[in-house]
């Protein structure tokens, strides 16, 4: 009972992190209608911003912490001024480029980090007495993803940004004729995106490590999500977050580690087939 209990709770904690990752991914698709697969690079960015700061300039993991979210937000903004943006209008091109751009950055990672796993250190040390023991370090990174997603959705619903980038994502021209200035609204989505990913690529770090490749499986998980949940549909990516989460600890806890990766590629297929719009629709369609 206890073992189920802490399978339980490691899962409920990484699906927050996946969420983190998911909702980034889906608002660039609902609101840009593209699909950026340099995510992963941006939580690699994230990751090791926090690794150099605090090793090499032995700044305190909290303000690295920030400093990584703000780089992270940093180079997916310039990713799209400097790119994206002049050919957002080819889907395509738009996921080439960012395909170059990820694979640019495992490189330059490779090259002056090397291809050894890095250790992030711990935002808390110590373990909570539940189930056999917890790392506050994981609880901790649940809670701040839970806050972060909880502003997101306040800011999204309840502020003047975000209702202008819910009517970009609902229609270009409907959003000009009231004064929206849609390539602004889509550099919101790529810098908050980007944020949401350099801290989850923090946490992931902390509570693993961090890699050159590290971004990789994220961003599978995130195609998995964003299409079970939904594409364009933050609501789902949250709910697919979860789904996916407590299928992949389960099915390396209780069936084979080698098989990480797999539930959620076997769902994929299974919702494309069977339900294509996932199970929310395009709530955020371009």
């Amino acid at each position: 009972m206890a073992e189920l209990l802490t399978t339980v709770l490691n899962a409920a904690m990484l699906s927050a992190l996946y969420a983190l990752v998911a909702i980034g991914f889906t608002l660039i698709f609902g609101v840009g209608g593209v699909l950026n697969l340099s995510h992963g690079a941006t939580l690699t960015v994230g990751a090791f911003t926090a690794f150099f700061v605090t090793g090499a300039l032995d700044v305190n993991i909290w303000v690295a912490t920030l400093v990584a979210m703000l780089v992270a937000a940093g180079f997916a903004g310039v990713l799209y001024l400097g790119m994206v943006r002049f050919v957002e209008d080819d889907p395509i091109t738009v996921m080439i480029l960012t395909l170059v751009t990820s694979i640019v950055v495992e490189e330059l990672v490779k090259i002056f980090v090397g291809t050894q796993p890095r250790a992030i250190p711990s935002l808390l040390d110590g373990q909570l007495a539940i189930a056999g023991g917890i790392q506050t370090n994981r609880l901790l990174a649940f809670a701040l993803s839970w806050a972060i997603i909880g502003l997101l959705f306040a800011g999204v619903n309840y502020t003047r940004t975000g209702k202008a980038i819910l009517a970009t994502s609902m229609s270009t021209k409907g959003a000009a004729l009231v004064g929206v200035e849609s390539e602004r609204m889509y550099l919101y989505t790529w810098v908050i995106a980007g944020a949401l990913a350099g801290l989850a690529g923090v946490f992931l770090g902390s509570i693993q490590t961090a890699s050159w490749a590290m971004g990789r499986a994220p961003l599978v998980l995130s195609f998995s999500i964003v299409v079970l949940g939904g594409i364009g549909s933050i609501r789902g990516s949250l709910i697919g977050a979860y789904v996916i989460g407590f299928l992949e600890v389960f099915t390396v806890s209780y069936i084979d580690s080698s098989l990480s990766g797999l539930a959620s590629l076997v769902v994929l297929v299974a919702i494309l087939l069977v339900k294509p719009e996932g199970l929310f629709g395009r709530e955020l369609a371009h």
